[in-house]
């Protein structure tokens, strides 16, 4: 589903945030990242979509060469890849339904996206996702009246109205209380299993990683310090990683 061979992203020509990885990730796995921060979590991550372009590497989806790619093409396998991130990325003054239909843009001419027209396929879309995260009682709320768990179960709703095969999601637990946070993971765990998404997902919190993914890759300064199975990891990895 995604291979990542070489690569390396330098920010203004001198600052190495991810040292030249290698990894491959199957259909329907469920990944944490882990590692501190400035560990190069969400530049890996981000480059999976070509939010951060590589310096060096390539980057492949379904097999593609995403770096070649460019307009139409470039668009078609990022509607493929859905992103989540730690701030929600929601309007709050708009509705929670306006919100997750913005998922449905991709599937949009240009001329219906910059006005905003959807049809009732759409709207069929963007309830059935909102049913997923538990919240379609919400969906004539506007998204300033919610909590930060219910913002980001709004914001993975508008992910699946794009009907990803990936979804990338960058600490969106980290803002969270201790229940909120679990009732998210709950919907991401369900998610993956259910509708066999693969999931990339940095994480703070190891034991949210150890309890809701089946594989883990820690990264420290830029590099994969281990990539390993849940129940492979010792609790020495884990000091030596945060030291």
């Amino acid at each position: 589903m995604i291979k990542l061979e070489d690569v390396s992203v330098l920010y203004n020509k001198k600052v190495l945030a991810v040292d030249n990885i290698s990894l491959n990730i199957d259909k329907g796995e469920f990944v944490g990242i882990i590692g501190l921060s400035g560990s190069g979590k969400s530049s890996l991550l981000k480059t999976v979509n070509l939010l951060v372009k590589p310096s060096n590497g390539r980057i492949y989806v379904e097999g593609t060469n995403i770096g070649l790619l460019k307009d139409k093409k470039l668009r078609n396998i990022r509607r493929k890849i859905g992103f989540i991130f730690q701030d929600y990325n929601l309007v709050d003054r708009s509705s929670v339904l306006e919100n997750v239909l913005v998922g449905r843009l991709g599937y949009k001419s240009s001329l219906k996206s910059f006005f905003g027209l959807f049809d009732d396929e759409d709207y069929k879309v963007a309830v059935n996702a909102l049913e997923q995260v538990g919240l379609k009682e919400k969906v004539f709320s506007r998204a300033d009246e919610l909590s930060g768990g219910q913002k980001q179960r709004v914001a993975i709703a508008k992910t699946l109205c794009q009907k990803p095969k990936i979804i990338l999601a960058d600490e969106p637990v980290s803002s969270l209380d201790v229940s909120s946070a679990q009732t998210v993971m709950d919907y991401f765990k369900k998610i993956n299993e259910k509708s066999q998404i693969t999931i990339m997902i940095n994480l703070h919190d190891v034991s949210l990683a150890k309890k809701y993914c089946s594989r883990i890759i820690a990264l420290k300064h830029g590099k994969i310090f281990f990539d390993k199975k849940v129940g492979d990891i010792d609790d020495d990895q884990l000091q030596e990683l945060y030291q």
